[in-house]
């Protein structure tokens, strides 16, 4: 099972929000700050995962809005 999430991408010059899975893009920024600001939104709306990937395409960043099955004791 595919783990729900949102990914920022650098594609066509912009950078795009899109969901785990697709290849469609959500919604296009002009600037990585924009795009990261918005899939951190859905992210936390949806209890998702955010992937924030760098012009190269590698994920240089992560952020879990989900339910922690492994929570830090305390």
């Amino acid at each position: 099972m595919a783990t729900k999430g949102q990914h920022v991408v650098f594609r066509s010059g912009k950078w795009a929000v899109r969901r785990t899975g697709s290849e469609r893009v959500t919604r296009k920024f002009n600037t990585q700050k924009e795009a990261i600001r918005e899939a951190r939104r859905i992210a936390k709306n949806q209890g998702a995962e955010l992937y924030i990937h760098g012009r190269d395409g590698r994920i240089r960043d992560r952020d879990s809005y989900g339910r922690d099955s492994y929570p830090p004791p305390g």
